[in-house]
């Protein structure tokens, strides 16, 4: 191991304590001292490419980067993006099944629109675009509007793209992967991608979700699934309350089974686990 190496994998308290405010600062996310060794993992990356020889220094260029493209890559590396097709099944078939056919019996000019609000590399986005076009006719998948959402400049670009290893969707039905992936031929092979049909529903946004104060637009439904465990109160209360202001009146708010908003002040109503309403029709 080289010197700069060594140097570079010493993470002092100050170190850390610096790190963990410029992240909470920019993004929400609380980085406890217990997440110390998954931060100087995924940053000595950034350190080596740059030449650093220390955190120390690599701070002090942070600081310095005016543009903002270090902290992004930061924010990038910090990010966990773990993430699978049709994640928490249960929840894509309340929405199949309870969602949908209500907003099937509104107007046909209004549109059905939806929020995956942290949709790491795309794949819960294209697993609700999947589900909208199974259970809603043909003709009327022109009302169907997604928005897709991640603070990560990486994940999204990945996400725009749709092409996934073939063993992220192994798991996926055949007719499933017959109707929705193209399957990749020649250097493409071992490779999927998502069809034109479903790339199309999306648009897919680089968005912070604790500097997101109006989207000027409302949603039936918002997916925003393994983001509060990073938050602390005080950034779930500010999500939360940003989220519930973009639902529609009965538009339904989605958490994963591990979260929760009994420490949160709103106006939603239970429905089931992870599953939250606003009032309205």
């Amino acid at each position: 191991m080289s010197e700069v190496e060594t140097a570079a994998s010493r993470l002092t308290n100050s170190d850390m304590r610096k790190i963990s405010e410029l992240v909470y600062a920019k993004s929400g996310i609380a980085l406890r001292d217990s997440k110390r060794a998954m931060v100087m993992a995924r940053l000595q990356k950034r350190l080596r490419q740059g030449g650093f020889a220390t955190f120390a220094d690599y701070l002090k260029h942070l600081k310095r980067d005016q543009s903002g493209t270090e902290l992004t890559a930061v924010l990038d590396a910090i990010t966990t993006n773990h993430t699978s097709f049709f994640r928490e099944a249960d929840h894509f078939h309340f929405l199949a099944n309870r969602v949908v056919p209500a907003l099937l019996t509104r107007r046909a000019s209004r549109p059905i629109a939806g929020w995956s609000a942290a949709c790491s590399t795309g794949d819960e986005a294209y697993s609700i675009a999947i589900t909208l076009l199974d259970r809603v006719p043909i003709a009327q998948h022109d009302r169907i509007r997604l928005l897709a959402s991640d603070l990560s400049r990486q994940a999204i670009q990945t996400a725009r793209i749709g092409v996934y290893p073939m063993g992220r969707v192994a798991h996926l039905p055949q007719a499933t992967l017959r109707r929705h992936f193209e399957r990749g031929i020649g250097e493409q092979e071992g490779l999927v991608r998502l069809k034109r049909s479903v790339r199309r529903l999306i648009d897919f946004r680089e968005l912070n979700l604790i500097e997101v104060t109006s989207l000027r637009a409302t949603f039936d439904f918002i997916f925003c699934r393994n983001v509060m465990i990073y938050f602390d109160c005080e950034a779930r209360q500010r999500v939360v309350g940003m989220l519930e202001r973009h639902l529609t009146p009965g538009g339904y708010l989605f958490l994963s089974h591990s979260e929760g908003l009994s420490e949160i002040k709103h106006g939603l109503r239970w429905c089931v686990p992870g599953v939250y309403r606003r009032a309205g029709p």
